[in-house]
């Protein structure tokens, strides 16, 4: 995963904004963010929670996370 590029986005939003992340956004395959986007839905994230409902995309017969709505951490 680009740490640095997920550091800029969070880094660019307000206290309690909402904000996408995709796999596209941090430069990852979908089933390598697929994971990720299941750690921080279960320990939330550097700076941020995850809210509301994924956006998944089928690949391989398989319901991946492409896409997660977040919110910063105050």
């Amino acid at each position: 995963m680009n740490e640095k590029a997920l550091e800029a986005i969070v880094a660019r939003q307000k206290p309690g904004a909402k904000f996408v992340v995709s796999a596209e956004m941090l430069g990852m395959s979908v089933p390598d963010f697929d994971l990720q986007a299941k750690r921080w839905m279960e320990e939330d994230g550097p700076g941020f929670t995850t809210t509301g409902v994924p956006f998944r995309r089928v690949i391989d017969g398989q319901f991946l996370i492409q896409r997660l709505t977040l919110l910063k951490d105050a």
